[in-house]
């Protein structure tokens, strides 16, 4: 991982890319000047690097600005549990307790740059920034909703509702920022073993979950990734309903 905090080197706020989507909310010019002061620099990291562990204490928070990681848990026998996929735009950090130990490990997904906010001053800006105050508490709820329903599909979703709700649901997300293409088309990048352990099946299981997806025409598995062909077509299976955020809230 590399620690960036010069300002020649690093993505000025003024000139975010994330601004430019139109899935993301403008900030005044009060709220820039604060987030630009802020952010302190940027982290780069490689596939498979470490953002953070769980256990131990972290002195930032931080926005994904391109890349994919996830958020999970590990047993003390080594079986994990993927809680959730980071995408840009996303806050990372937030999750678990302001002040304490982290209850969870964030890995990157892809190679990934992230800007770092010092965690100590996210009181300032509850106190001097009401709405952004207000954006992390959306940014927090909206987590929690996608909990729930990531809860529902291993709790009552079949295997094969359970892999077209996840392609569905990733796939949605990645095209609102973009955070993916090969060769001009959307890809999601994670292997089958990444969805076996969101899913909570087994390899062999999802394998053939997947084929059945694929062979329907839904999506087509490429080497670390996956294609999705009919999105629409996924959602129906797992009977979810996909909702327009709108204008969502960044840091």
């Amino acid at each position: 991982m590399a620690f960036v905090n010069s300002e020649h080197y690093r993505v000025n706020c003024e000139q975010c890319p994330l601004r430019r989507l139109e899935q993301f909310r403008e900030f005044t010019a009060k709220e820039l000047a604060f987030v630009s002061s802020f952010k302190s620099g940027e982290l780069h990291s490689s596939a498979g690097a470490s953002i953070m562990v769980e256990g131990a204490r972290s002195a930032h928070l931080y926005t994904v600005l391109s890349g994919w990681g996830f958020r999970y848990k590990i047993l003390e026998d080594g079986r994990r549990q993927i809680l959730n996929y980071i995408l840009p735009g996303d806050l990372v950090g937030l999750q678990g307790t302001l002040d304490g130990e982290m209850r969870h490990s964030v890995e990157a997904l892809t190679a990934i740059t992230l800007c770092v906010f010092d965690r100590d001053r996210i009181y300032e800006l509850f106190s001097g920034y009401p709405s952004l105050g207000y954006d992390l508490t959306w940014i927090a709820a909206r987590e929690e909703s996608i909990l729930d329903e990531h809860l529902l599909s291993i709790g009552r979703r079949s295997a094969l509702e359970r892999a077209a709700y996840l392609l569905a649901f990733l796939y949605m997300r990645a095209d609102s920022t973009g955070a993916y293409t090969r060769q001009g088309t959307l890809t999601i990048p994670i292997t089958q073993q990444h969805l076996a352990d969101t899913l909570g099946l087994s390899i062999v299981h999802t394998n053939k979950t997947l084929r059945k997806l694929a062979n329907s025409g839904l999506i087509r598995w490429l080497d670390r990734g996956c294609e999705v062909l009919d999105s629409t077509g996924l959602a129906k299976i797992a009977g979810w309903d996909p909702v327009s955020e709108g204008n969502r809230p960044f840091i």
